[in-house]
Formats: C-alpha cells, structure tokens, sequence
C-alpha cells in the first residue's frame, strides 16, 4: 500500500500533463524558421556629419546575399596593381571576344601536345588506385 498511493500519484500526473498538449501543440501556426533573412550589423559611422535617412529609402549597407558572397570571395571591387594590369593586358584583356570559346576548340587552333602519360592521367578513372597495375615500357 506504501508504494501504491504515490505510483497512483504519479500516473495521475503524468496522465494529466499529457493530457494537457494533446491536440494543441499539432496544428498551430509557427512562424517558418527558414523564411528568417539576416540583418546587416550595425556600422559606427566614419564621421559625425550625418544626413537624416528618407522615408523609405534603403539602408546603404543593405546588399544581396549573392553580393556579398562574392564580395566575400573575391575581395569586391579592388584597384589593380600595375603588375596584375600588365599581365591582364599581357593575356588579352583588351580583346572582348564573346566567341572565344568556339575559337579556342577549332581544329586549327595550336595546342602542344604534353604526350600520352598526361592523356592517361587526365583519363584515368576515378578511385582509390587499389586496381592501379604498372606496365613496363
């Protein structure tokens, strides 16, 4: 009898607490935790003599999620040292063409020819190298 009044005490609990969530919890609305857009931070200005915002302008530092990916990435819009300029001109920057892959895969383009071993490497398949086999040449 000791220990039959509080294992009724506490299946009465549990069976009420369950009792409490049942249908509820199911179907309400939630908000969608993957429609959640990050804020840009806060940026202390780099002086004092600020112009009011307009009514519903946007936020200078507001950019896109891809833009900043990139900017990220790549560093964003920086000036080139003379060095890099040189062998960007060098390589042909000045030179736009759109059709340069159709020229670069035209049998009479010029190609030097780094001999079978580089062909074989390049066509190798995929894999550990387990099945790799030597041959003797």
């Amino acid at each position: 009898m000791r220990k039959f009044v509080p294992l009724a005490a506490g299946l009465t609990c549990v069976a009420l607490l369950s009792g409490c969530g049942a249908g509820r919890s199911l179907d309400r609305a939630r908000p969608d935790e993957f429609a959640v857009a990050r804020q840009a931070p806060l940026v202390i200005p780099p002086d004092f003599a600020l112009v009011p915002p307009q009514p519903g302008a946007a936020r200078p530092q507001d950019t896109a999620a891809n833009a900043q990916t990139l900017d990220a990435l790549f560093g964003g819009a920086a000036a080139r040292s003379p060095a890099e300029s040189g062998v960007v001109a060098d390589a042909g920057a000045d030179n736009d063409d759109p059709g340069i892959r159709s020229s670069a895969g035209d049998p009479g383009t010029t190609v030097v020819d780094k001999g079978s071993t580089t062909r074989d490497i390049v066509a190798a398949p995929e894999g550990d190298g387990q099945d790799a086999k030597t041959t003797a040449n």
